[in-house]
């Protein structure tokens, strides 16, 4: 009977001293050795769960130009004059990221805002009386929101806490409001002297005008610093649509736009693209555990 004593008691020191040795290893490395991290499959991936905001910059490619107005033989008619990428818009996004051994799938619901314009001008004089003179300059300011559906692949370069990224992918987008400002205002000499004038902004809604839906390719590079079990994200990216942003067949049917001689082009949009980010993992958010094993 002293002899089973005996042994129980050498097994309770043996299974206390391996257990000591486990935690002073543990403290070491929580995750267990090199070796293990590379061998083990459950800790080369990752989910990320995040939000992204940030501004964007538009340009509106023509494909096709259009107008309402036939001008008579003695006017001066300019063509559409398109700012490109000088008006900011906005967009906030919700980021779901697939992590394994360097390659992300990542898939963005984003709401995007963007806003561009163009100008043109009219000009008629009295082929008569030449100091009979009526210029006319308008300013087109066009607004959209389209609900996005990006999905990206992304591949980290280097780095263990700041790593930069490349990342490409297509996007689909579904119209959600558009808006449209024109103003007018120029220069009469017809009534014997100079008079100088500009008309009320008009404000319309312009849902019609523009694609219910479209889509495009995209391209960006970014870096991503690991603050402890966060990661906050910098990146930017060009945006190429593919397909038409109007509506082809609606281009005439606003009354008021028609009225002032506006036709929307055969456009498709293209972005430059800044958000900033903040992703948490959705695994290893014990305190024993980081974002990065290696």
């Amino acid at each position: 009977m002293k002899k089973y004593y005996l042994l129980i008691l050498i097994s309770a020191l043996l299974t206390t001293q391996v257990y000591a040795q486990a935690r002073k290893v543990n403290k070491r490395n929580p995750t267990g050795t090199a070796a293990a991290k590379k061998s083990n499959p459950f800790l080369q991936k990752q989910f990320w769960l995040g939000f992204k905001a940030g501004t964007n910059l538009t340009q509106a490619k023509v494909q096709e130009s259009y107008s309402v107005i036939v001008p008579p033989p003695n006017a001066i008619v300019d063509v559409k004059n398109y700012k490109n990428f000088n008006l900011t818009g906005s967009q906030v996004a919700l980021e779901v990221t697939f992590y394994t051994k360097g390659f992300s799938i990542s898939v963005q619901p984003t709401y995007f805002h963007s806003r561009f314009e163009y100008a043109n001008r009219y000009e008629w004089m009295d082929a008569n009386s030449p100091t009979n003179l009526l210029t006319l300059n308008y300013k087109q300011e066009q607004q959209t929101d389209y609900a996005e559906l990006p999905l990206l692949v992304k591949y980290d370069i280097a780095g263990s806490v700041l790593r930069p990224f490349v990342q490409a992918g297509v996007y689909y987008a579904i119209q959600v409001n558009a808006n449209k400002a024109v103003t007018v205002n120029g220069v009469d000499y017809a009534s014997g002297g100079l008079n100088e004038f500009e008309n009320d902004p008009i404000l319309v809604g312009a849902e019609d005008l523009f694609a219910k839906n479209y889509w495009g390719i995209s391209a960006g590079a970014g870096v991503n610093y690991n603050l402890g079990n966060v990661r906050l994200t910098l990146e930017g990216n060009y945006r190429m649509g593919m397909s038409l942003a109007n509506s082809t067949e609606n281009r005439y049917k606003n009354d008021r736009l028609a009225g002032v001689g506006d036709a929307l082009d055969d456009i498709k949009l293209n972005n430059i693209v800044f958000s900033f980010g903040c992703l948490f993992p959705m695994r290893y958010l014990a305190s024993g555990f980081k974002t990065l094993d290696r």
